[in-house]
């Protein structure tokens, strides 16, 4: 039998990687859209589909979910990993992240907060609920939207097709293959 050994409880986060990463995107009530890369989502419920995603109260994009109550949830792949990357590393407070990261968004057909087009896929939102959970708070959707790419979903993604973007932990990321994208 193997040895168990203690790890720090600051680093056991780790024992639940790789995750899948996805885009959120929302909007204030100035208009302006903004980009979160997020690792902390899930579905809730079935029946009515519901979804949450988890952000920091420090986050600029939690006031603005906050704000609108909404959210669209927008599912990258491997090939746009340097610019989820990019949206992860800085705040969409001053600047566009969209021109940034070189995204374009296209109208959501419910809610305010715009899709991604480079996404295959995307789950617009209206915020349910909210819970405080230490430094970060868990936002509750209630999926009203969903759609993807044509060809790429149909119980589950074609993953012949499809390479989503999974987060190893800092800035690696890896996906449905044996292909390690290094620390970018």
């Amino acid at each position: 039998m193997v040895e168990k050994v203690d790890v720090e409880l600051s680093r056991c986060r780790g024992f639940l990687y790789p995750r899948n990463t996805v885009l959120v995107t929302c909007v204030g009530k100035d208009g302006k859209p903004n980009i979160i890369t997020c690792e902390d989502s899930m579905p809730t419920s079935y029946q009515p589909p519901m979804v949450a995603v988890c952000i920091s109260s420090k986050r600029y994009s939690y006031r603005l979910i906050i704000e609108s109550g909404e959210f669209v949830i927008n599912i990258p792949t491997i090939d746009i990993v340097k610019e989820v990357l990019t949206c992860g590393r800085t705040s969409g407070q001053d600047i566009d992240k969209f021109k940034m990261a070189r995204l374009t968004p296209i109208p959501a057909q419910l809610v305010r907060a715009p899709l991604i087009k480079e996404c295959i896929a995307h789950l617009e939102c209206k915020l349910s609920q909210q819970l405080e959970t230490g430094d970060h708070t868990i936002f509750v959707g209630n999926v009203i939207k969903a759609s993807a790419d044509q060809g790429v979903f149909t119980e589950v993604f074609d993953l012949k097709k499809v390479k989503p973007v999974l987060h190893i932990g800092g800035d690696t990321f890896t996906t449905t293959t044996k292909t390690i994208v290094p620390k970018i």
